[in-house]
Protein backbone atom coordinates (compact mmCIF):
# COMPACT_ATOMS: atom_id res chain seq x y z
CA UNK A 1 0.00 0.00 0.00
CA UNK A 2 1.38 3.85 -0.41
CA UNK A 3 0.37 6.59 1.24
CA UNK A 4 0.47 9.98 -0.35
CA UNK A 5 0.87 13.31 1.21
CA UNK A 6 -1.67 15.50 -0.45
CA UNK A 7 -2.85 19.26 0.66
CA UNK A 8 -5.98 21.27 -0.52
CA UNK A 9 -7.79 24.45 1.13
CA UNK A 10 -9.94 24.15 3.69
CA UNK A 11 -13.44 26.05 4.21
CA UNK A 12 -11.47 30.02 5.47
CA UNK A 13 -8.88 29.13 2.56
CA UNK A 14 -6.44 27.51 5.25
CA UNK A 15 -4.02 24.79 3.96
CA UNK A 16 -5.26 21.28 5.13
CA UNK A 17 -3.32 18.18 5.26
CA UNK A 18 -4.06 15.09 4.12
CA UNK A 19 -3.00 11.20 3.59
CA UNK A 20 -4.30 9.35 0.60
CA UNK A 21 -3.80 5.47 1.40
CA UNK A 22 -4.15 3.75 -2.03
CA UNK A 23 -4.48 0.29 -3.01
CA UNK A 24 -2.12 -1.77 -5.75
CA UNK A 25 -3.24 -1.02 -9.17
CA UNK A 26 -6.24 1.43 -10.01
CA UNK A 27 -8.88 1.97 -7.00
CA UNK A 28 -12.19 0.77 -7.36
CA UNK A 29 -13.78 3.53 -5.25
CA UNK A 30 -12.69 6.32 -3.08
CA UNK A 31 -13.47 6.76 0.48
CA UNK A 32 -13.07 9.98 3.05
CA UNK A 33 -12.54 9.34 6.60
CA UNK A 34 -13.19 12.39 9.30
CA UNK A 35 -11.48 12.10 12.64
CA UNK A 36 -12.77 12.59 16.07
CA UNK A 37 -13.17 15.87 17.64
CA UNK A 38 -9.50 17.49 18.28
CA UNK A 39 -7.95 13.99 17.07
CA UNK A 40 -5.83 13.86 14.11
CA UNK A 41 -5.74 12.05 10.44
CA UNK A 42 -3.24 10.41 11.81
CA UNK A 43 -4.39 8.57 15.18
CA UNK A 44 -4.08 4.31 14.42
CA UNK A 45 -7.80 3.97 13.71
CA UNK A 46 -7.94 6.23 11.14
CA UNK A 47 -4.40 4.41 9.82
CA UNK A 48 -5.66 1.12 10.59
CA UNK A 49 -9.16 1.12 8.70
CA UNK A 50 -7.65 3.24 5.65
CA UNK A 51 -5.15 0.43 5.22
CA UNK A 52 -7.76 -2.50 5.70
CA UNK A 53 -9.69 -0.88 3.18
CA UNK A 54 -6.69 -0.09 0.62
CA UNK A 55 -5.78 -3.47 1.20
CA UNK A 56 -9.41 -3.64 -0.52
CA UNK A 57 -9.26 -1.85 -3.42
CA UNK A 58 -10.47 1.10 -2.23
CA UNK A 59 -8.43 4.27 -1.56
CA UNK A 60 -9.10 6.83 1.55
CA UNK A 61 -8.42 10.20 1.93
CA UNK A 62 -8.22 11.33 5.68
CA UNK A 63 -7.25 14.92 6.37
CA UNK A 64 -6.74 17.29 9.78
CA UNK A 65 -10.02 19.32 10.10
CA UNK A 66 -8.83 23.65 10.17
CA UNK A 67 -6.42 23.87 13.19
CA UNK A 68 -5.28 20.62 14.03
CA UNK A 69 -2.96 18.35 13.14
CA UNK A 70 -0.62 18.96 10.09
CA UNK A 71 -3.27 21.86 8.88
CA UNK A 72 -2.97 25.74 8.69
CA UNK A 73 -6.07 27.97 10.42
CA UNK A 74 -7.27 28.57 13.97
CA UNK A 75 -8.91 26.00 16.10
CA UNK A 76 -10.48 28.14 17.77
CA UNK A 77 -12.29 30.19 14.75
CA UNK A 78 -14.13 26.50 13.90
CA UNK A 79 -16.88 25.26 14.68
CA UNK A 80 -19.24 22.35 13.52
CA UNK A 81 -20.67 24.07 10.67
CA UNK A 82 -17.03 24.49 9.42
CA UNK A 83 -16.10 20.92 10.05
CA UNK A 84 -18.72 20.23 7.48
CA UNK A 85 -17.73 22.87 5.24
CA UNK A 86 -13.91 21.15 5.15
CA UNK A 87 -15.59 18.07 4.76
CA UNK A 88 -17.17 19.41 2.02
CA UNK A 89 -13.77 20.86 0.27
CA UNK A 90 -12.22 17.34 0.74
CA UNK A 91 -15.01 16.04 -1.23
CA UNK A 92 -14.85 18.64 -3.75
CA UNK A 93 -10.77 17.82 -4.08
CA UNK A 94 -11.34 14.22 -4.61
CA UNK A 95 -14.17 15.01 -7.16
CA UNK A 96 -11.48 17.25 -9.06
CA UNK A 97 -8.42 15.31 -8.64
CA UNK A 98 -9.45 11.67 -8.56
CA UNK A 99 -13.56 10.65 -7.95
CA UNK A 100 -15.80 11.75 -5.98
CA UNK A 101 -16.08 9.27 -2.68
CA UNK A 102 -18.38 6.39 -2.53
CA UNK A 103 -18.05 5.61 1.40
CA UNK A 104 -18.11 8.63 3.92
CA UNK A 105 -16.56 7.57 7.31
CA UNK A 106 -16.83 9.40 10.34
CA UNK A 107 -15.51 8.90 14.03
CA UNK A 108 -16.96 10.20 17.32
CA UNK A 109 -17.85 14.16 16.40
CA UNK A 110 -15.90 13.22 12.58
CA UNK A 111 -19.45 10.86 12.42
CA UNK A 112 -21.60 13.48 13.28
CA UNK A 113 -20.06 16.17 10.72
CA UNK A 114 -20.14 13.47 7.75
CA UNK A 115 -23.93 12.14 8.58
CA UNK A 116 -24.27 16.11 8.47
CA UNK A 117 -22.24 16.59 4.83
CA UNK A 118 -23.61 13.08 3.10
CA UNK A 119 -26.86 14.97 1.95
CA UNK A 120 -24.90 16.99 -0.60
CA UNK A 121 -22.29 14.13 -1.64
CA UNK A 122 -24.67 12.78 -4.18
CA UNK A 123 -21.96 9.80 -5.20
CA UNK A 124 -21.64 8.58 -2.05
CA UNK A 125 -23.33 5.15 -1.44
CA UNK A 126 -22.89 4.28 1.62
CA UNK A 127 -22.12 6.12 5.33
CA UNK A 128 -20.23 4.64 8.35
CA UNK A 129 -19.99 6.48 12.13
CA UNK A 130 -17.77 4.90 14.46
CA UNK A 131 -18.46 5.95 17.89
CA UNK A 132 -20.57 9.23 17.02
CA UNK A 133 -23.07 11.20 18.77
CA UNK A 134 -26.46 11.14 17.69
CA UNK A 135 -26.42 14.76 18.26
CA UNK A 136 -23.68 16.91 18.28
CA UNK A 137 -23.80 18.85 21.18
CA UNK A 138 -23.21 16.31 22.98
CA UNK A 139 -19.16 17.31 22.58
CA UNK A 140 -19.87 19.92 25.61
CA UNK A 141 -20.40 17.61 28.44
CA UNK A 142 -16.23 17.64 27.11
CA UNK A 143 -16.02 20.81 28.69
CA UNK A 144 -18.05 20.57 32.26
CA UNK A 145 -18.34 23.61 34.10
CA UNK A 146 -16.33 25.75 31.71
CA UNK A 147 -19.28 26.12 29.61
CA UNK A 148 -20.74 28.96 32.04
CA UNK A 149 -17.58 30.53 31.87
CA UNK A 150 -17.32 30.42 27.68
CA UNK A 151 -20.70 31.85 27.36
CA UNK A 152 -20.22 34.42 29.80
CA UNK A 153 -16.51 35.61 29.04
CA UNK A 154 -17.10 35.10 25.46
CA UNK A 155 -13.93 32.20 25.41
CA UNK A 156 -12.00 29.81 27.65
CA UNK A 157 -9.19 27.56 27.70
CA UNK A 158 -9.97 24.01 27.90
CA UNK A 159 -8.34 20.84 28.44
CA UNK A 160 -8.86 18.10 26.27
CA UNK A 161 -6.85 14.77 26.14
CA UNK A 162 -3.87 16.69 28.09
CA UNK A 163 -3.34 19.44 25.89
CA UNK A 164 -4.79 23.07 25.82
CA UNK A 165 -7.38 24.49 23.31
CA UNK A 166 -9.40 27.67 23.19
CA UNK A 167 -13.31 27.54 22.42
CA UNK A 168 -15.06 30.17 21.72
CA UNK A 169 -18.80 31.31 22.14
CA UNK A 170 -19.87 30.78 18.57
CA UNK A 171 -18.76 27.04 19.30
CA UNK A 172 -20.92 26.68 21.40
CA UNK A 173 -23.83 28.46 19.89
CA UNK A 174 -23.21 26.73 16.32
CA UNK A 175 -22.80 23.31 17.76
CA UNK A 176 -26.14 23.88 19.74
CA UNK A 177 -28.29 24.72 16.87
CA UNK A 178 -27.26 21.36 14.86
CA UNK A 179 -29.83 18.60 14.73
CA UNK A 180 -29.23 15.19 12.59
CA UNK A 181 -32.83 14.26 12.81
CA UNK A 182 -33.33 15.44 9.15
CA UNK A 183 -30.35 14.74 8.01
CA UNK A 184 -29.65 10.93 9.54
CA UNK A 185 -33.97 10.13 8.32
CA UNK A 186 -33.36 11.76 5.01
CA UNK A 187 -29.74 10.01 4.14
CA UNK A 188 -31.38 8.01 1.60
CA UNK A 189 -27.73 5.96 1.91
CA UNK A 190 -26.62 3.08 3.58
CA UNK A 191 -25.69 3.55 7.02
CA UNK A 192 -23.25 1.18 9.22
CA UNK A 193 -23.47 2.59 12.93
CA UNK A 194 -20.41 1.33 15.02
CA UNK A 195 -20.32 1.82 18.84
CA UNK A 196 -18.81 0.12 22.02
CA UNK A 197 -20.93 -0.55 24.76
CA UNK A 198 -18.63 0.49 27.23
CA UNK A 199 -17.83 4.00 25.83
CA UNK A 200 -17.80 6.48 28.39
CA UNK A 201 -17.07 9.34 26.31
CA UNK A 202 -20.04 8.90 23.86
CA UNK A 203 -22.39 6.50 25.60
CA UNK A 204 -23.93 3.45 24.07
CA UNK A 205 -27.91 5.30 24.01
CA UNK A 206 -26.21 7.79 21.20
CA UNK A 207 -25.59 4.63 18.75
CA UNK A 208 -29.56 3.52 19.68
CA UNK A 209 -30.48 6.79 18.82
CA UNK A 210 -28.90 7.21 15.38
CA UNK A 211 -30.38 4.12 14.45
CA UNK A 212 -33.71 4.78 15.06
CA UNK A 213 -33.58 7.70 13.33
CA UNK A 214 -32.42 5.84 10.39
CA UNK A 215 -34.25 4.53 7.70
CA UNK A 216 -32.98 1.32 5.89
CA UNK A 217 -30.88 0.07 4.60
CA UNK A 218 -29.30 0.21 8.40
CA UNK A 219 -26.77 -1.98 10.12
CA UNK A 220 -25.20 -1.99 13.93
CA UNK A 221 -22.15 -3.86 14.71
CA UNK A 222 -21.23 -3.59 18.63
CA UNK A 223 -17.48 -3.10 18.83
CA UNK A 224 -18.15 -5.45 22.38
CA UNK A 225 -15.14 -3.81 24.73
CA UNK A 226 -13.15 -1.34 22.92
CA UNK A 227 -12.81 2.54 24.01
CA UNK A 228 -14.12 5.33 22.34
CA UNK A 229 -10.50 5.94 20.30
CA UNK A 230 -9.96 2.15 19.60
CA UNK A 231 -6.73 2.57 21.19
CA UNK A 232 -6.42 -1.28 21.34
CA UNK A 233 -4.73 -2.27 17.89
CA UNK A 234 -6.86 -5.28 17.96
CA UNK A 235 -10.40 -3.10 18.36
CA UNK A 236 -9.21 -1.04 15.23
CA UNK A 237 -8.55 -4.11 13.55
CA UNK A 238 -12.10 -5.48 13.76
CA UNK A 239 -13.77 -2.39 12.99
CA UNK A 240 -11.46 -2.09 9.75
CA UNK A 241 -12.61 -5.42 9.01
CA UNK A 242 -16.16 -5.24 9.25
CA UNK A 243 -16.59 -2.02 7.43
CA UNK A 244 -14.78 -4.18 5.03
CA UNK A 245 -16.94 -6.73 4.79
CA UNK A 246 -20.19 -4.57 5.10
CA UNK A 247 -19.21 -1.92 2.27
CA UNK A 248 -18.41 -5.02 -0.33
CA UNK A 249 -23.02 -4.81 -0.66
CA UNK A 250 -22.93 -1.01 -1.30
CA UNK A 251 -19.79 -0.64 -3.78
CA UNK A 252 -19.57 -2.89 -7.07
CA UNK A 253 -17.45 -5.60 -5.91
CA UNK A 254 -16.71 -6.89 -9.21
CA UNK A 255 -14.55 -3.90 -9.59
CA UNK A 256 -12.24 -4.67 -6.55
CA UNK A 257 -9.29 -6.43 -7.43
CA UNK A 258 -9.59 -9.99 -6.92
CA UNK A 259 -6.97 -11.74 -5.02
CA UNK A 260 -4.59 -13.90 -7.38
CA UNK A 261 -4.33 -17.45 -6.83
CA UNK A 262 -1.79 -20.35 -8.16
CA UNK A 263 -1.80 -24.17 -8.97
CA UNK A 264 -0.30 -25.81 -5.57
CA UNK A 265 3.39 -25.96 -6.64
CA UNK A 266 4.06 -22.74 -8.59
CA UNK A 267 4.84 -19.29 -7.10
CA UNK A 268 2.90 -16.70 -9.34
CA UNK A 269 4.49 -13.29 -10.27
CA UNK A 270 1.98 -11.22 -12.20
CA UNK A 271 2.05 -7.42 -12.62
CA UNK A 272 -0.03 -5.44 -10.19
CA UNK A 273 -0.39 -2.20 -12.86
CA UNK A 274 1.61 -2.21 -16.20
CA UNK A 275 2.42 1.46 -15.69
CA UNK A 276 4.73 0.17 -12.15
CA UNK A 277 6.87 -2.36 -10.99
CA UNK A 278 4.55 -3.30 -8.43
CA UNK A 279 4.06 -7.06 -8.73
CA UNK A 280 1.59 -9.36 -7.11
CA UNK A 281 2.70 -12.84 -5.85
CA UNK A 282 1.02 -15.81 -4.92
CA UNK A 283 2.41 -18.41 -3.35
CA UNK A 284 -0.21 -21.90 -1.53
CA UNK A 285 -2.45 -18.96 -1.18
CA UNK A 286 -0.45 -16.39 0.70
CA UNK A 287 0.08 -13.08 -1.48
CA UNK A 288 3.14 -10.69 -1.07
CA UNK A 289 4.14 -8.25 -3.46
CA UNK A 290 7.62 -7.20 -4.73
CA UNK A 291 8.45 -3.46 -5.88
CA UNK A 292 11.53 -1.07 -6.78
CA UNK A 293 12.85 1.98 -4.77
CA UNK A 294 11.66 5.46 -6.16
CA UNK A 295 14.95 6.03 -7.27
CA UNK A 296 14.45 2.70 -9.90
CA UNK A 297 11.33 4.17 -11.00
CA UNK A 298 9.20 2.40 -8.42
CA UNK A 299 7.05 2.80 -5.71
CA UNK A 300 8.53 1.01 -3.10
CA UNK A 301 4.96 -0.77 -2.31
CA UNK A 302 7.42 -4.02 -0.80
CA UNK A 303 10.24 -5.76 -1.19
CA UNK A 304 12.81 -5.95 -4.03
CA UNK A 305 13.19 -8.96 -5.82
CA UNK A 306 16.94 -9.16 -4.29
CA UNK A 307 15.27 -8.68 -0.86
CA UNK A 308 12.89 -11.47 -1.77
CA UNK A 309 15.69 -13.91 -2.33
CA UNK A 310 17.44 -12.89 1.15
CA UNK A 311 14.89 -12.67 3.28
CA UNK A 312 14.18 -16.89 1.69
CA UNK A 313 17.92 -16.81 3.13
CA UNK A 314 17.58 -15.67 6.13
CA UNK A 315 14.15 -17.17 6.78
CA UNK A 316 15.19 -20.95 6.26
CA UNK A 317 18.89 -20.33 8.46
CA UNK A 318 16.53 -19.22 11.21
CA UNK A 319 14.61 -22.31 10.92
CA UNK A 320 17.05 -24.93 9.94
CA UNK A 321 18.72 -23.33 13.48
CA UNK A 322 15.83 -24.02 15.25
CA UNK A 323 14.84 -26.96 14.06
CA UNK A 324 18.34 -28.14 15.21
CA UNK A 325 17.97 -26.51 18.51
CA UNK A 326 15.18 -28.25 19.02
CA UNK A 327 16.62 -32.04 18.53
CA UNK A 328 19.36 -31.31 20.26
CA UNK A 329 17.42 -29.35 23.40
CA UNK A 330 19.86 -26.65 23.51
CA UNK A 331 18.17 -22.66 25.52
CA UNK A 332 18.10 -21.36 22.64
CA UNK A 333 15.34 -18.70 23.07
CA UNK A 334 15.55 -16.35 20.06
CA UNK A 335 17.05 -16.51 16.74
CA UNK A 336 17.91 -13.29 14.41
CA UNK A 337 19.18 -13.37 10.88
CA UNK A 338 19.97 -10.18 9.14
CA UNK A 339 21.52 -10.47 5.37
CA UNK A 340 22.41 -7.83 2.94
CA UNK A 341 23.16 -8.89 -0.64
CA UNK A 342 25.57 -6.44 -2.72
CA UNK A 343 27.58 -7.03 -6.10
CA UNK A 344 31.34 -7.53 -5.82
CA UNK A 345 34.30 -7.94 -7.95
CA UNK A 346 35.32 -11.49 -7.90
CA UNK A 347 38.92 -11.19 -7.51
CA UNK A 348 37.54 -9.75 -3.93
CA UNK A 349 35.92 -12.60 -3.38
CA UNK A 350 37.72 -15.33 -1.73
CA UNK A 351 35.68 -18.68 -2.44
CA UNK A 352 34.87 -17.47 -6.15
CA UNK A 353 36.55 -19.83 -8.96
CA UNK A 354 35.65 -16.75 -11.58
CA UNK A 355 38.19 -14.45 -12.65
CA UNK A 356 36.43 -11.81 -13.49
CA UNK A 357 33.58 -9.16 -13.31
CA UNK A 358 31.19 -9.35 -10.59
CA UNK A 359 29.57 -11.95 -8.15
CA UNK A 360 26.72 -11.66 -5.70
CA UNK A 361 27.39 -11.49 -2.02
CA UNK A 362 25.19 -12.21 0.46
CA UNK A 363 26.61 -11.30 4.09
CA UNK A 364 24.63 -12.99 6.76
CA UNK A 365 24.74 -12.05 10.32
CA UNK A 366 23.52 -14.62 12.76
CA UNK A 367 22.11 -13.42 16.25
CA UNK A 368 21.82 -16.53 18.99
CA UNK A 369 19.59 -15.32 22.06
CA UNK A 370 20.09 -17.48 25.09
CA UNK A 371 22.29 -19.35 28.31
CA UNK A 372 24.85 -21.17 25.18
CA UNK A 373 28.01 -22.75 25.75
CA UNK A 374 30.46 -21.68 23.19
CA UNK A 375 30.75 -24.91 21.51
CA UNK A 376 26.91 -24.58 21.26
CA UNK A 377 26.97 -21.39 19.41
CA UNK A 378 29.55 -22.48 17.11
CA UNK A 379 27.73 -25.87 16.38
CA UNK A 380 24.38 -23.60 15.75
CA UNK A 381 26.20 -21.69 13.49
CA UNK A 382 28.05 -24.27 11.86
CA UNK A 383 24.17 -25.74 10.92
CA UNK A 384 23.34 -22.59 9.38
CA UNK A 385 25.61 -23.61 6.64
CA UNK A 386 23.43 -26.59 6.11
CA UNK A 387 20.03 -24.41 4.97
CA UNK A 388 18.90 -25.77 2.12
CA UNK A 389 18.22 -22.13 0.50
CA UNK A 390 22.18 -21.75 1.62
CA UNK A 391 23.31 -24.82 -0.21
CA UNK A 392 20.89 -24.13 -3.49
CA UNK A 393 22.27 -20.42 -3.92
CA UNK A 394 25.85 -21.66 -3.59
CA UNK A 395 25.50 -25.08 -5.94
CA UNK A 396 24.47 -25.52 -9.91
CA UNK A 397 21.42 -23.67 -10.54
CA UNK A 398 19.55 -24.39 -13.63
CA UNK A 399 16.94 -22.07 -14.82
CA UNK A 400 14.58 -23.53 -17.68
CA UNK A 401 12.55 -20.77 -19.41
CA UNK A 402 8.96 -21.64 -21.12
CA UNK A 403 6.79 -19.67 -22.59
CA UNK A 404 2.75 -20.07 -23.56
Amino acid sequence: MKTQRLEFTGHDGATLAARLDLPVGKPAAYALFAHCFTCSKDIPAARRIAQRLASLGIAVLRFDFTGLGHSGGEFANTGFSSNVEDLLQAVSFLRDNYAAPQLLIGHSLGGAAVLAAAGKVPEAKAVVTVGAPAEPEHVLHNFGHQVGEICEQGKAEVQLGGRPFTIKRQFIDDISAVSLQSHVAGLKKALLVMHAPLDDTVELDNAARLFQMAKHPKSFITLDSADHLLTRAEDAEYAAEMISAWVQRYIDVTLLPKLMTAPEGITRVSEADPDSFTQDISAAGHHLIADEPASYGGSYLGPTPYQLVAAGLGACTSMTIRMYARQKKLPLEHVQVDVSHDKVHAEDCESCTQNGGKVDRFVRRITLVGDLQPEQRQRLLEIADRCPVHRTLEGEIEIVTESD
